[in-house]
């Protein structure tokens, strides 16, 4: 007589003896192969919701599998406690940011811990906390030693609502903030860089790590290398000392189609090389401008807009005056601000001439060109024209020869060009890691000595946001003393950037308690690079990329011997209820909490992993649900009932073992590679077939002992809790999950016959049951004589037979 299964009292018990028996704090072991499984840690903004549950439950399976394996596994968890999401959610509560994040991070830390995973508590790290974001500032101050962070004037993104700087990889959709979705608008001022650009080839070298396609394109795409030249054109202008002004192009051999020049309007030469009777004009546009969006400004098929400045630029190579205009199009952020305008081989541009009636001059022969004038733009290859001594050259011969010609007449030069710019981090927020540096009167900027970190956030500053930062207006936080000079100086008021502090988290996973240094050198060693990192793949061009730059840039000051810090990178789907993704700010998230209390932690993750393919998501039903629950019910009856074995048939005996070893080795493979849904369907195929095997009992008691052993080890990295009690219940030595994952025999787990479709013409007609040795002509013959395919054939001439070993038979009729 079989007990009940109640997962509420069972997964209480096991929680609290693996964290009493510290079953899951994890040690060097030069012994072992290590492996660091690590997912990207959460916002503390609230409660955790199913959402959360979707990231971190599969990931700890996996962790368990590889533990199972032999693997010392480290798989940690913190809290990504400082930045905008807990900051505004304070503001809105009216509660102060410290109170807001350590109270959520004290009710997520408890939601965790129900989910039953092997999170290592004791290397758990919370960036808001002084003893972290000493070490971000210490890596801030190691940055600027380096050259590689540093201040400087610039157009910014300013969100009004989130009122604070973004970095460009914060602006998203049609120019809206990452966080609140306000539209962003564009502010001139001094801020803090890092110098990502100087690691942008680098950053393209994917060649070390196993990453998703679709993440090193979108890398690739934000990194936007160009390979193409600076070229210089003359200028003369009254009070101008410039003598030139300097654009890359892609395109050098259309140089002699530049018929007019393109500034963009926060250009710094614009009003100096603006006309006084331009002037006005030109002002207007200006301010209209800098009132659109930067994706408005460059939208495709956006109308073109520009003024003359009544100013010309010189063309070295035909001694053409070239008018200067400006137009919304070109960006100051891209570039070099100015653009020349060959509107014959730019789509943009023939736009632009065609509407403001200036000259189109081809360079470039399209095929069949007779001198004609072009209808439309032409960008593909050709042969030089119109282009002095370079006619009758391919365009790629001229490329090269015209930057040669620039080379040699000290005009520029040919050179790679980047989309990406350098990473803002200064934000105008209270709740971040301020900045360690102070700024006297006499010695200018001064960084912070080591030994006066951190530099603590006053918990009595006011927080709520203004358009400046709120530290500015703590005078007990903003006056201090110089520490090179020791007169009075002010401290830089704005924070760093949250992502600054998501930078190097999984560095301090390695050695959380260490305080002589972020990290302790040896165990980082031993630990790093992550072996496999799983998170959304929103972050691709946000933390993901600013997390690679940061490692490459320590490597670079001695404090690391790492290139990548993540080797394998896998991104889960998501999880849609309600018909959209679940998250707070639609209102449609559902807590874990009520499933667990209900049906058990067990049951709510292996339903997560059900629910379709991990790199897809799927939808998340009440009923779906039910059903997983019924299969752990299933399975606690299966192992916690006696069995007879009444009726012993070496047949049947045979067919469980061939299943055993079939199933270890496809739930095996299913979880290397992440396919947490058939793995599931798998070991319920093992259970239907066991449940009739059970009530018959027609296999031998040592087969019957081996099949639930099997069952209950490959069940445990899914289900911890229920399997960690049929296993006591077993009588096996404790713990299931200190227990070596199954092996199987190739040969045992190989089919003897398998089951293979029969197409014809496309169209499923049949299906046979054949010996996995049958060759091509056998299954050939046997499909042709079925009744049911010659029914189809029905007079008709079979032009081709193909045989996909195992599968699939397709006949070809005509």
């Amino acid at each position: 007589m079989t007990s009940k299964y109640d997962p509420q009292s069972i997964e209480k018990k096991w929680q609290e003896r693996w964290t009493q028996d510290r079953l899951y704090e994890v040690r060097e072991d030069p012994q072992t192969t290590k492996y660091y499984a690590l997912t990207m840690f959460p916002y503390p903004s609230g409660d955790l919701h199913i959402g959360h549950w979707y990231a971190m439950a599969p990931s700890d399976v996996r962790a368990r599998f590889k533990r199972m394996q032999g693997y010392n596994v480290l798989h940690p968890m913190g809290f990504d406690a400082f930045g905008l999401p807990a900051e505004n959610a304070a503001i809105k509560h009216g509660i102060h940011p410290y109170t807001w994040t350590m109270g959520n991070i004290e009710r997520m830390r408890g939601q965790l811990r129900t989910m039953g995973c092997i999170y290592d508590w004791a290397r758990e790290v919370v960036s808001c906390q002084p003893d972290y974001y000493r070490w971000t500032q210490w890596f801030f101050l190691k940055l600027y030693e380096a050259g590689l962070a540093y201040r400087g004037t610039a157009p910014v993104n300013w969100c009004p609502q989130c009122q604070t700087v973004l970095a460009n990889e914060q602006v998203v959709g049609e120019g809206e903030c990452e966080r609140c979705g306000a539209a962003v608008t564009k502010r001139d001022m001094e801020q803090w860089f890092f110098r990502i650009t100087s690691y942008a080839d680098e950053l393209l070298d994917f060649s070390n790590v196993d990453w998703p396609e679709r993440i090193k394109t979108i890398q690739s795409n934000w990194i936007g290398r160009s390979e193409g030249a600076e070229l210089s054109f003359g200028l003369d202008h009254p009070g101008v000392e410039d003598k030139e002004i300097r654009v890359f192009t892609t395109r050098p051999d259309t140089v002699y189609g530049v018929t007019y020049f393109l500034l963009s309007p926060e250009h710094p030469l614009v009003t100096k090389l603006t006309a006084p009777e331009r002037r006005q004009e030109v002002e207007e546009y200006v301010a209209w401008c800098r009132r659109q969006e930067d994706y408005e400004r460059t939208a495709l098929g956006r109308e073109k807009t520009g003024v003359f400045l009544g100013s010309y630029v010189l063309n070295r190579f035909n001694d053409e005056r070239i008018p200067i205009w400006i137009t919304d199009y070109v960006l100051s952020s891209y570039g070099t601000g100015a653009v020349m305008g060959v509107p014959a081989h730019d789509e943009r541009d023939f736009e632009f001439a065609t509407k403001f009636d200036l000259p189109i001059r081809t360079v470039i022969a399209p095929p069949d060109y007779h001198g004609q004038p072009l209808e439309q733009a032409y960008i593909g290859d050709g042969t030089l024209v119109n282009s002095g001594e370079f006619n009758g050259l391919p365009a790629e011969e001229g490329f090269r020869a015209i930057c040669q010609k620039l080379e040699r007449e000290g005009w520029g030069k040919a050179t790679v060009a980047y989309r990406i710019r350098d990473w803002l981090i200064s934000r105008q927020r209270y709740w971040g890691a301020p900045i360690p540096i102070v700024y006297c009167e006499k010695c200018g900027i001064v960084p912070v000595p080591e030994e006066d970190l951190p530099v603590l956030l006053p918990p009595d500053a006011e927080f709520k946001p203004t358009g400046e930062s709120p530290l500015k207006y703590c005078d007990a936080f903003v006056n201090a003393s110089c520490p090179a000079c020791s007169g009075p100086s002010r401290r830089e008021t704005d924070t760093m950037d949250t992502f600054m502090c998501s930078n190097w988290y999984f560095l301090r996973y390695t050695s959380p308690g260490v305080d002589y240094g972020p990290y302790d050198r040896e165990k980082l060693n031993y630990w790093m690079p992550v072996d496999i990192y799983t998170g959304g793949a929103e972050h691709a061009v946000l933390h993901l990329l600013y997390s690679r730059f940061f490692v490459k840039a320590l490597r670079d000051v001695g404090l690391l011997d790492f290139d990548e810090p993540f080797t394998r990178l896998y991104n889960q789907g998501t999880i849609i209820y309600g018909g959209g993704k679940m998250s707070k700010s639609k209102g449609n998230v559902v807590a874990p909490d009520v499933y667990v209390s209900k049906l058990g932690a067990d049951t709510v993750r292996a339903y997560l992993m059900f629910v379709g393919p991990w790199n897809l998501g799927g939808e998340w039903s009440d009923s779906g649900i039910v059903g997983l629950s019924r299969w752990l019910n299933r399975v606690w009856a299966l192992c916690d009932q006696d069995y007879a074995a009444t009726a012993i048939d070496e047949t049947v005996d045979a067919e469980v073992r061939h299943l055993m070893h079939k199933t270890i080795k496809a739930v095996t493979i299913d979880l290397e590679d992440f396919r947490f849904n058939t793995m599931l369907a798998r070991l319920m195929e093992f259970t239907n077939v066991l449940g009739p095997v059970q009530e018959a009992g027609n296999v031998s008691v040592a087969t019957w002992r081996e099949a639930i052993r099997i069952l209950l080890l490959l069940v445990a990295p899914s289900a911890p809790h229920i399997a960690e009690e049929l296993w006591m219940r077993q009588c096996h030595s404790y713990s299931v999950h200190n227990h070596e994952w199954p092996s199987y025999d190739e040969a045992l787990a190989k089919d003897e016959e398998v089951t293979v479709a029969v197409q014809v013409n496309g169209k499923l007609r049949d299906k046979l049951v054949v010996p996995v040795t049958i060759t091509e002509e056998e299954i050939s013959e046997m499909a042709l004589s079925r009744e049911k395919i010659k029914a189809h054939i029905d007079g008709g001439t079979v032009r081709k037979v193909i045989y996909v070993p195992g599968r699939i038979v397709s006949i070809v009729v005509s």
